[in-house]
């Protein structure tokens, strides 16, 4: 979705401008730790190491996103190495937060002796709230722009809002499966991340507009193009979740 002179400032105090995507980005990370904190005791794990856990997956979250997106966009930052710090304007690496968030949750749970499973399905509602959010940021920023396509009545598919729609879709799913008490610890986390896989693969990228990578397929007609490097990447990620969920299937 392109829309003209829109601006993602809201309002600023002196030099200070407060974002559409700050905001955003600031309350999917309270609705995250309510979500953590609360059924975390609930749970009977000690608040301190829940709030260290969230502080921990927070920055390694936004230091993986972001060093996945700055490596992507290399030759842009390397001109203004100034903006590599500014998340505010947006740029994060959905799969780079995620890695990077999986490994140093992970580490901070093994040495803590705490089942990483069960907090990595209660991280799942704040990054599912953090993706609808952050793609209606994207439409300020107008970035995550998609193709043209002449069929339809719209200049570009409005790729904000289908990723939006994923966050919507990948919630009501958790909250779902959530009310289940025969599923295992890591469950519902592995499970996100096969449904975010798969509908941001077909109904996101394929419409968005990237740049394809290995061999490539476009149809202006309809605005589709076949394949970017996430797709690329996807059947990879799929190999591993299925793993996952195989492994905590039959432990």
């Amino acid at each position: 979705m392109y829309i003209e002179d829109i601006s993602s400032v809201i309002f600023t105090i002196g030099p200070l401008a407060v974002r559409i995507y700050g905001l955003m980005f600031a309350i999917s990370v309270l609705t995250g730790f309510h979500y953590i904190r609360k059924y975390g005791s609930e749970k009977g794990l000690n608040e301190d190491f829940l709030f260290n856990f969230f502080i921990i997956l927070i920055i390694s979250i936004i230091i993986g996103a972001r060093a996945v997106y700055v490596a992507a966009n290399l030759s842009y930052f390397a001109e203004n190495p100034e903006l590599i710090i500014r998340i505010d304007r947006g740029g994060l690496a959905f799969h780079g937060g995620l890695l990077g968030g999986i490994l140093s949750s992970w580490f901070y749970c093994r040495i803590k002796k705490a089942n990483w499973h069960i907090l990595a399905d209660l991280a799942v509602p704040g990054i599912a709230v953090g993706i609808a959010l952050v793609r209606i940021a994207n439409i300020f920023n107008q970035e995550i722009l998609g193709r043209e396509a002449l069929f339809f009545s719209f200049e570009r598919h409005p790729t904000q809002i289908y990723g939006s729609l994923i966050g919507v879709v990948l919630l009501i799913i958790h909250n779902y499966l959530a009310r289940r008490p025969d599923l295992k610890p890591g469950y519902l986390f592995w499970n996100f991340v096969l449904g975010y896989t798969l509908l941001r693969g077909i109904f996101e990228e394929t419409f968005r507009e990237n740049p394809l990578v290995l061999w490539g397929y476009v149809n202006e007609a309809w605005g589709v193009g076949l394949f970017t490097a996430v797709q690329v990447f996807t059947p990879i990620i799929l190999v591993i979740t299925f793993y996952m969920l195989a492994r905590i299937k039959h432990s």
